[in-house]
C-alpha cells in the first residue's frame, strides 16, 4: 500500500512557519517534528521532577528509620514518583521520538491527521499541571501508589470534592485519552502514507516497532481509562464498582488496571527495541540479521501481551489453573523477544563496531534488559513470583526494565538523531561521561534491590529492619549518581545545540530515508517523495535504498 489516498485522510494544512524561528517550539504546532520535539523537551522536564521525587525517596531509605520525611510524604512521593515518571516521561517521551521519526522513516511529509496530533500533545502539560497541583490541596497528593488500588485510593479524610486522589485519578483518564488519540493517528499514517514502494517488508523496523506498540494502545488503554473513571465515580459519587463496603470488588480494578498496564510494558519497549534495531546495524556497519523475522516477532509481542496479564495478580487470590495458564502464556513471550536479542547479537558479531555515544547507550541499554528478561522469567514462575511477592525485587526487576532498558534506550536515541533534530553535533566527550556515570548509577541502584527482595524486605516502606541497611545504602548512593549523571546531558544537548558544530546530512554514513533530507528537515521533509526499491538495512551491499537520483548518496561504504 503507498501513498496514494494520502489527500482523502488527512487535514494537512500548509506550513506557515519558517524552519529557523525558535518562537514554534512554544506555540500550537501541526508540523511532527515540532510537536516530536516538544513531546521530548516537556517529557525531560518532568523526567527531572520525577527524579527528584526518586532522590527523596532514596533519601529516606539510606537509613533504617522513618527519620527524613512524614510517612504520608513518604507515600505521596513515591507514588508522584511512579507516575510522573510513566504518565509524563516514559509514554510522552517515546510519543515524541515516534512523531518526529515516523514521518521521516516511511517518507510521509506529516501525521495523517496533524491537528489532533497537536491536541493531543497540549493534553500533556495540562494534566502534567492537573498532578502537581494535587500537592496544593488539602491532605496533599494521593498516596496510594501508581497503581491505585481500591480501597486504599477510595480513602478520602478530607471530605473535599477536590483532594488529591481526585486530581490523580482525572491526570491518568486526560493521559489515556491523549494517548488513544495518538495510537489512532500512528496507525493511521503508517498504513496509509508510506513512500511508494515502501512494502511492509521495505519498512524500518523503528516503524515495526511503533506500530505493534500502539495497537496494543488502542486496544488496552480503553480498559486503563473506564477503570480510573469507574474509580474516580466511586471516590467522588459514591457508586461501588470498588468499594468492597459497599459490595464492590476490589480486584475487579486489578483486572482492569493490569489487562493494560503489562501490556504497556510492550508499548514502552517496542519503540527501544526499535531504536536498538537501528542504531545496531549503523555503528557495526552491517546488514540487519534476521530482519523479516524480528519485524514479525514485534507483532508476536502485540498479539502475547494480552494474555500475560494475570501474573501480576497470582497472590490476589487468583484459582491455581488459571495461574498455570498465565504462568505459560507469560513465559511464551520470552520467545519473540529472544528472537530480537538474537538478531541484535548477531548483527553485533563481527562488526566493524564504533563505540560512540549513542552504540555505547544501546549496548548498555541490551545488557540491562537481558537481565531484566531473566529475572522476568523468574517473576513469571508462580512459586517465585509468590515468594518474592510485594518485595524489592520486583522494584529492581521493573527498574532494570524502565530504567537500565528504556531510559538507556531514549539516550542512545536521542544522541544518534540529536544531529538530524538540531542541525548540530554533540559533544562525545560529555558524552561518554554521561554514559560511564549513567551505567554504573543505574547497576549500583537497582541491582541491590534484588538481594533485599530475596531476603525478604518489603517494597512502599519509609522504615526497615537494619539488617537490610548496607544494601539500601548502595542502591541509594546509587540513585544519588543517577541524578548527578544528567548534568553532563544537560549541558552537552543544551550547548551543543546553542553552538554546537554544524552536522552535515548523514554524519553517520547511515540507510534511510530520514537521512537523506537536510539536518534539521525542511517543514514538508521531502522536496520530492522518495521511490523506495530496497530493504533498510543494506550496509555493504550494492544497491540503493530509493531510486531518485538525487538521492542515491546514501552510505553503503563497509567502514
Amino acid at each position: 500500500m503507498t501513498n496514494i489516498s494520502v489527500e482523502a485522510i488527512a487535514d494537512l494544512p500548509p506550513h506557515s512557519e519558517k524552519p529557523e524561528d525558535w518562537k514554534r517550539f512554544f506555540g500550537f504546532s501541526t508540523d511532527h517534528k515540532v510537536i516530536g520535539i516538544q513531546y521530548l523537551v516537556t517529557s525531560f522536564f518532568f523526567f527531572l521532577v520525577g527524579g527528584l521525587f526518586a532522590m527523596i525517596v532514596r533519601g529516606e531509605l539510606i537509613t533504617p528509620e522513618a527519620d527524613l520525611l512524614d510517612r504520608a510524604v513518604y507515600n505521596a512521593m513515591f507514588t508522584m514518583h511512579g507516575t510522573v515518571m510513566l504518565f509524563l516521561w516514559t509514554f510522552p517521551s517515546l510519543l515524541g521520538l515516534s512523531n518526529y521519526l515516523v514521518p521521516l522513516m516511511i517518507g510521509a511529509k506529516d501525521m495523517a491527521f496533524p491537528r489532533l496530533n497537536a491536541v493531543a500533545f497540549w493534553m500533556v502539560p495540562v494534566f502534567g499541571i492537573i498532578l502537581m497541583a494535587s500537592f496544593f490541596v488539602p491532605g496533599g497528593p494521593s498516596q496510594s501508589g501508581w497503581w491505585a488500588y481500591p480501597p486504599v485510593s477510595l480513602q478520602n479524610p478530607t471530605g473535599n470534592l477536590i483532594n488529591g486522589q481526585f486530581l490523580w485519578l482525572l491526570a491518568v483518564a486526560l493521559s489515556g485519552i491523549s494517548s488513544i488519540m495518538g495510537g489512532i493517528n500512528f496507525v493511521t499514517t503508517i498504513f496509509r502514507m508510506r513512500a511508494p514502494g515502501m512494502t511492509w517488508f521495505r519498512m524500518p523496523l523503528f516503524v515495526w516497532a511503533v506500530l505493534s506498540a500502539q495497537i496494543i494502545q488502542l486496544f488496552g488503554l480503553p480498559a486503563l481509562t473506564a477503570g480510573a473513571v469507574m474509580l474516580l465515580s466511586d471516590l467522588t459519587f459514591g457508586t461501588s464498582f470498588f468499594d468492597p463496603a459497599k459490595g464492590g470488588d476490589p480486584v475487579l480494578f486489578q483486572h482492569f488496571f493490569w489487562f493494560y498496564s503489562h501490556p504497556a510494558v510492550y508499548v514502552i519497549i517496542l519503540p527501544i527495541f526499535g531504536v536498538f534495531s537501528e542504531i545496531f546495524p549503523v555503528y557495526a556497519r552491517k546488514p540487519l540479521f534476521g530482519y523479516k523475522v524480528v519485524a514479525v516477532s514485534s507483532l508476536l509481542i502485540t498479539g502475547l501481551s494480552g494474555i500475560v496479564w494475570v501474573h501480576h495478580m497470582y497472590a490476589s487470590g487468583t484459582p491455581s489453573w488459571m495461574r498455570m495458564i498465565f504462568m505459560a502464556t507469560t513465559m511464551m513471550i520470552s520467545v519473540p523477544t529472544g528472537i530480537k536479542v538474537f538478531a541484535w547479537v548477531a548483527t553485533i558479531w563481527g562488526g566493524k563496531i564504533r563505540l560512540n555515544t549513542a552504540m555505547l547507550f544501546g549496548l548498555g541499554g541490551l545488557t540491562m534488559f537481558v537481565f531484566a528478561g531473566i529475572t522476568g522469567i523468574m517473576l513469571a514462575s508462580v512459586p517465585v513470583d509468590i515468594h518474592v511477592n510485594n518485595t524489592y525485587f520486583v522494584v529492581g526487576h521493573f527498574h532494570y526494565v524502565i530504567y537500565g532498558a528504556v531510559v538507556m534506550g531514549m539516550y542512545a536515541a536521542i544522541y544518534h538523531w540529536f544531529p538530524k533534530m538540531t542541525g548540530r553535533m554533540y559533544s562525545e566527550g560529555l558524552g561518554k561521561l554521561h554514559f560511564i556515570l549513567t551505567f554504573i548509577g543505574t547497576n549500583a541502584c537497582f541491582f541491590p534491590m534484588h538481594p533485599l527482595g530475596l531476603q525478604g524486605m518489603p517494597r512502599r516502606v519509609a522504615s526497615y529492619d537494619p539488617e537490610f541497611a548496607f544494601w539500601n545504602v548502595i542502591a541509594s548512593l546509587g540513585g544519588f549518581l543517577l541524578g548527578i549523571s544528567t548534568l553532563p546531558f544537560l549541558l552537552n544537548m543544551i550547548g551543543s545545540w546553542v553552538q554546537g558544530e554544524k552536522a552535515p546530512k548523514n554524519p553517520w554514513r547511515a540507510i534511510g530515508l530520514e537521512w537523506l533530507v537536510s539536518s534539521p528537515p525542511s517543514h514538508e521533509n521531502f522536496e520530492e517523495l522518495p521511490i523506495v526499491i530496497s530493504e533498510p538495512y543494506g550496509y555493504g551491499k550494492d544497491e540503493p535504498l530509493v531510486s531518485n537520483p538525487d538521492a542515491l548518496e546514501v552510505a553503503h561504504a563497509t567502514n
